[in-house]
């Protein structure tokens, strides 16, 4: 709260498409979808008339023992899309990481191999900040005050693009990375119950950004030695990369890649807090018993919501009704062409999907705060990551949000450089 002496508090009265507006009228582009979270703008008809009529019918039921039509049907989607055929909701992505890190132990547990209880994540990964979360989260501003709680797991090398050595391309390094997996599983594998990953797009690393043959290789040695994949596309599910969900860019459906995948921020098209956690027949039998304490003894009070899982349901209508995804290709294209004319001292230059992001060469070590703050100033929510700027906004942009998006990021980098 010390910083917000220097940079006040931003009081929001109302959205509308692309756009957020202050109390005082004052409006500003929302190129970070409010944390990564607001698919196709604020104040969505689709989605907030779903709310209402929902509203109108049941607002909320527990999951012990009951069920609602909203639940079953957003589980039966959310199935055809994976691949992955049992759901288990939560209320947001930190809790949906401790429910398939629990889950995944749990499981070998209950087939006999309570050995295995390490998990292994990448370098520079994030996946939640509840302490279950951040055992295999490795930013060090959240872990390191809160490491004497922690449970210790090993960090494999990031196949982010960005560490390559000079001359290597995106995809040998990538595979190299995939070579220093497979010896670490090769070794832990008795003790490892799974590797839990951000496809494609490392987020709070900067948008790090790689080849998906990582993917299908990591596929393949965690087959091979029995240990789980947990892909946590809480920040890149439902469009953001180019595809429904990261994994598919590395050949056919999710369940191919991975037991169990994370979803939420984007479920909802950000309209109310909501996760869940799909994974595979074979996990759901090891927990099919006569005896409660083999099976998965986790809840929340809000466990499948009616209304957001009203608004989850009306988000995944978007994508059915509309050609979201290829909409995107041509929004992704005009926001590539418009970083390529920058004159600015920028590096690795990158894009997956509806996610642009570069390194602003800078010696300001203020950078991120002076450029969110300048960025504000013209109209404009950017949040860099360290010197890293990114665009991650709402799929409803138009010509003129583009605009305004391209010439206001320039102005906030001029001004903080």
């Amino acid at each position: 709260m010390k910083h917000h002496e220097r940079y006040p508090l931003v009081p929001i009265a109302r959205g509308e498409g692309a756009w957020l507006f202050d109390t005082e009228g004052k409006a500003y582009l929302d190129a970070v979808s409010s944390w990564w979270v607001n698919l196709f703008g604020h104040n969505q008809p689709v989605i907030k008339e779903a709310i209402k009529v929902q509203l109108d019918q049941l607002e909320h039921v527990m999951l012990a023992g009951f069920t609602h039509e909203p639940v079953v049907a957003l589980s039966e989607k959310l199935s055809a899309l994976t691949g992955l055929g049992h759901a288990f909701y939560g209320s947001d992505g930190a809790s949906a990481t401790e429910i398939a890190l629990k889950m995944s132990f749990h499981y070998w547990r209950n087939i006999g191999q309570p050995q295995k209880t390490k998990f292994i994540s990448l370098q520079n990964s994030y996946h939640g900040e509840t302490l279950g979360a951040l055992s295999v989260t490795d930013v060090a501003i959240f872990k390191d005050t809160y490491a004497p709680l922690i449970l210790q797991s090993a960090q494999m090398p990031s196949p982010d693009s960005r560490l390559a050595e000079i001359g290597e391309s995106e995809e040998a390094y990538a595979l190299r990375c995939a070579e220093a997996l497979e010896h670490y599983v090769a070794q832990h594998h008795a003790e490892l119950a799974a590797l839990i990953i951000e496809p494609l797009v490392q987020g709070a690393a900067g948008m790090g950004m790689y080849h998906p043959v990582y993917l299908r290789r990591a596929r393949e040695v965690c087959s091979r030695y029995q240990v789980h994949v947990i892909a946590d596309e809480i920040a890149v599910g439902f469009g953001r990369t180019g595809t429904s969900f990261a994994c598919e860019q590395a050949g056919g459906k999710v369940s191919d890649i991975a037991d169990f995948i994370c979803l939420s921020k984007g479920i909802t098209g950000g309209y109310l807090p909501l996760s869940v956690v799909l994974t595979t027949d074979v996990v759901y039998q090891a927990f099919y018993h006569d005896q409660t304490v083999k099976g998965f003894l986790h809840s929340h009070s809000y466990t499948g919501n009616p209304l957001a899982c009203a608004a989850a349901l009306a988000t995944l209508t978007l994508f059915e009704t509309r050609d979201v995804l290829s909409d995107n290709r041509l929004t992704a294209q005009q926001l590539w062409a418009a970083v390529a004319q920058y004159d600015l001292p920028l590096s690795h230059v990158r894009q997956r999907g509806m996610i642009t992001a570069f390194e602003v060469d800078t010696h300001n070590a203020q950078f991120a705060r002076d450029c969110y703050a300048a960025a504000l100033k013209h109209g404009l929510l950017l949040r860099p990551i360290g010197n890293t700027v990114y665009w991650m906004p709402p799929y409803c942009l138009t010509a003129a949000d583009i605009a305004h998006l391209v010439q206001t990021t320039r102005a906030a980098i001029v001004e903080s450089l």
